[in-house]
């Protein structure tokens, strides 16, 4: 039905503190910021994580926070970033004092797994493939 433009998907997320997410993001996690849109609701961040947008929205109001954690309500429940260094990438999370809700775990044969919280409480995967 859907015929995909492009070989990624795009992610937006209402934030409660643009200046705490664009520092994880940015400085935590190494996404590039390649733009901001005025839009009716708020400010977006367009973050570049591969083909990928991930999309910070800095809300005009901030609307009321939810419950965090991967298995507390319904709805998306994580993003996972697809990742080649899984092993580098935590080593320095870790260094940067950043805490693991699931730490450097193989999930099946050449498949591993990390997750972490965003300042918000969203869970952060990352993914390293080796199969």
């Amino acid at each position: 039905m859907m015929k995909a433009a492009k070989e990624a998907l795009d992610l937006g997320i209402l934030v409660s503190d643009i200046d705490a997410s664009l520092k994880f993001y940015q400085q935590t996690l190494g996404l590039e910021k390649v733009g901001e849109t005025k839009l009716p609701f708020g400010l977006m961040h367009r973050l570049s994580f591969g083909n990928s947008f991930f999309k910070l929205i800095d809300p005009k109001k901030v609307p009321p926070k939810g419950s965090t954690g991967l298995t507390a309500q319904l709805g998306f429940r994580y993003v996972t970033f697809q990742v080649s260094n899984l092993t580098e990438i935590c080593k320095a999370l870790k260094d940067k004092g950043v805490a693991f809700s699931l730490p450097e775990t193989e999930l099946m044969p050449g498949v591993r797994i990390a997750m972490v919280e965003d300042p918000d409480g969203n869970i952060v995967e990352f993914v390293q493939r080796d199969v």
